[in-house]
């Protein structure tokens, strides 16, 4: 079986496109999308995702504000910045990109971002109201890999749905999408005993643990839907997913490549979230 490779670079080009045309007519009624990116330290990798983020956020048109921070930065400076950047009417979106270097604590951060200006959908705010079924924001990465199943073809009412990786940015959040689409969902960790046999009878299966191919390919259910949300550098500087791509490729129906698939995804749904965000800014100002 030749799995269709499920391109999330294409899908993200569609969707800003539609965005771009969005973001003009909003522009029309004098609404103009801000986000804010916020950027503490040096870290290479998150230099380069902010540069990605912020160049398709110039693609559709949405402003940005950068806010490049020292890595001495202290927390009450970076929550002083936080309540700036809620208190601005222009900024629509607020992107504080993670990991933080030492000494700062993400989880006292995090919750002192404006909900309503919370674009990456990770506040406890917003991820209690994506349990309950009510989203106001889906964290990115779930919600681009909620586009990508939907390429795929495959109906998740009924089906056995597997997500390996526990974390509240994708897995926590990735099963309660999938619990609210009637799927049946098993949320694995490093404690679930016998990872294989429970990967081997899912229909879909979502891997976010973060370790290069530990999701053999030999156990993927014939004609499943594989997402590959991993993104693990070998020493020869090669991408490895966290899914053995080549035998997983075999078995599945679909599957995401590593690089080209969910990455991309993330980016177009965090613009998809400040347009969202945008359009309800200028709902509130026209109401008497």
């Amino acid at each position: 079986m030749a799995a269709k490779i499920l391109d999330g670079k294409a899908l993200a080009a569609r969707i800003k496109s539609e965005l771009a045309g969005e973001v003009s007519a909003l522009r029309a009624r004098g609404v103009e999308p801000g986000l804010a990116v916020v950027l503490v330290g040096e870290d290479p990798a998150s230099q380069i995702y902010v540069r990605n983020k912020t160049a398709s956020s110039a693609q559709v048109g949405i402003r940005t504000f950068d806010h490049r921070l020292p890595s001495t930065t202290s927390q009450s400076e970076l929550a002083a910045l936080v309540a700036k950047l809620n208190a601005d009417p222009a900024v629509d979106g607020i992107l504080l990109q993670l990991p933080l270097p030492a000494g700062l604590d993400a989880r006292q951060i995090l919750p002192a971002v404006d909900p309503r200006k919370d674009v990456d959908g990770i506040h406890p705010d917003n991820l209690g109201h994506l349990v309950m079924g009510e989203p106001r924001f889906v964290a990115c990465t779930p919600f681009g890999i909620m586009k990508l199943v939907e390429e795929s073809g495959l109906a998740l009412a009924g089906i056995d749905a597997v997500v390996v990786g526990r974390s509240n940015m994708v897995g926590k959040p990735m099963a309660a999408l999938l619990t609210n689409a009637n799927a049946t969902v098993t949320l694995c960790h490093s404690k679930t005993r016998d990872l294989g046999a429970v990967v081997a009878r899912a229909d879909l299966v979502v891997a976010a643990v973060g370790r290069p191919e530990m999701v053999r390919g030999a156990w993927i259910k014939p004609g499943a839907v594989v997402i590959d949300v991993g993104i693990n550098r070998r020493a020869d500087g090669k991408l490895l997913g966290d899914v053995e791509f080549t035998a997983a490729a075999e078995r599945a129906s679909a599957i995401t490549p590593v690089p080209g698939g969910v990455g991309p995804m993330t980016i177009a749904m965090l613009l998809f979230n400040t347009v969202t965000a945008a359009k309800r800014r200028g709902r509130s100002t026209q109401e008497p």
